[in-house]
């Protein structure tokens, strides 16, 4: 390390630079291109995921697969020379956490976009750190309207509250729709009991299902609050019961969703629970003791197996040995990841090919105008920073897995 310092300071002082760097990263970062030692610039993708707990299995997916999408980019020289390295930070699925992650990546001077956070409560945390530093953020999961469209789009007002926010992930305006309506229509049920676990994604999410179910005509006759990280749901349970519902749907994550399923049968209601994005991992069924045969969740975008233009990353991710599935978000993380890759490619190329000083305002101002074809469709973003594909999938248990039953674009 030593002997690296002089290095890179008798190279500054040689050609004349203005700045002098004992370690020389960030002055590297300015001038960008690769170096007289035939080094390349380093330019950082921050991810910020819940890497341990309850909720790990996403966010583990979303971080490996963002790692996928850098180390593509450098294999194929895709910014001449640009080196790209992944910096990731558990957020544990706590807003406290994302925020401190936020400080620490936005101190990081080398880190020009992040990819995440998976929870809307956590984004809503981040998303002021990153605004005032001029960092991008893309997430592969949000899908609280008010993170992009403001917190009256319930009201038809529409105002993007940040211009560095992104998302690769429809909204629960879209998500939640698609659930009633397939509920209501294609499923049958017209007695639905709404349960939500108080957080802002999955009490927004419950919120929009329910105004939508009442619209198409059905009945909501019963609501209810879980707590996260509780494992006793058995008085919610009892509710759906007595209500004479003929359906649950679930405004939460997997943990308390699969366990809810459970009780919910164990209490003699033997109806399908049906939930969005959040609930959609194997880990719902496994949670459960009973049965998940005919539950039903929602999820962003058609399966990623099934899409031809997402065959690559698949035999890529498993070519790369992850520990770790990618789950629900992988190709989404992935599509975040290299909406970042192209808004730096366009940056350098508009810049004699080397990294601006200004690198961060600049790549914002880049993903705005980014269109390719990724690994979940055509990736593009409209005026609120929001993903202009809006293909959802209904799922359904089926011998023990999730089986894709029904995928449509969504035009509100």
């Amino acid at each position: 390390m030593r002997h690296r310092s002089l290095l890179v300071l008798t190279t500054v002082i040689t050609t004349g630079a203005l700045t002098l760097t004992a370690c020389g990263s960030r002055d590297e970062a300015k001038t960008g291109g690769d170096k007289a030692d035939g080094a390349k610039t380093v330019v950082v993708i921050g991810v910020d995921a819940p890497l341990t707990g309850s909720l790990s299995a996403l966010g583990q997916g979303i971080k490996n697969s963002v790692d996928l999408a850098a180390k593509t980019a450098n294999k194929n020289n895709e910014v001449p020379g640009i080196e790209f390295k992944v910096e990731a930070l558990d957020d544990q699925a706590v807003p406290a956490s994302g925020q401190a992650n936020a400080t620490k990546l936005v101190g990081n001077k080398d880190v020009v976009g992040v990819v995440g956070p998976l929870n809307s409560g956590v984004a809503q945390q981040m998303q002021g750190v990153f605004a005032s530093a001029n960092l991008a953020q893309v997430s592969p999961a949000n899908t609280n309207p008010a993170l992009s469209q403001g917190d009256n789009w319930g009201k038809g007002e529409f105002k993007r509250p940040f211009k560095t926010y992104f998302r690769t992930a429809a909204t629960d305006v879209v998500q939640g729709k698609f659930a009633a309506q397939y509920l209501f229509k294609d499923a049958g049920k017209k007695k639905v009991f709404v349960v939500d676990d108080k957080q802002t994604y999955g009490a927004g999410l419950a919120a929009i299902f329910s105004d939508e179910f009442k619209k198409l005509g059905g009945e909501v006759v019963g609501t209810d609050h879980v707590t996260v990280k509780e494992t006793d749901f058995s008085s919610t349970a009892d509710k759906v019961k007595a209500s004479g519902a003929d359906s649950v749907y679930f405004g939460g994550q997997y943990p308390e969703g699969g366990l809810l399923a459970d009780q919910i049968k164990k209490a003699g209601a033997n109806i399908p629970l049906m939930g969005g994005d959040g609930i959609q991992d194997p880990a719902f069924i496994t949670a459960s003791g009973e049965a998940n045969e005919g539950d039903l969740s929602t999820s962003i975008g058609y399966p990623v197996e099934k899409l031809p233009t997402a065959k690559t990353f698949i035999a890529d991710y498993q070519a790369g040995g992850y520990k770790d599935p990618y789950a629900a978000y992988g190709g989404y993380s992935y599509d975040a990841g290299w909406s970042v890759v192209q808004a730096v490619k366009a940056v350098v190329a508009a810049n004699g090919g080397k990294l601006p000083s200004d690198a961060r305002a600049k790549v914002v101002e880049a993903l705005g105008k980014v269109s390719f074809e990724g690994v979940t469709g055509k990736v593009a973003f409209d005026e609120y920073g929001d993903t202009t594909n809006k293909q959802l999938t209904v799922y359904k248990v089926e011998g023990g897995k999730w089986i894709d039953v029904k995928s449509d674009t969504f035009n509100q």
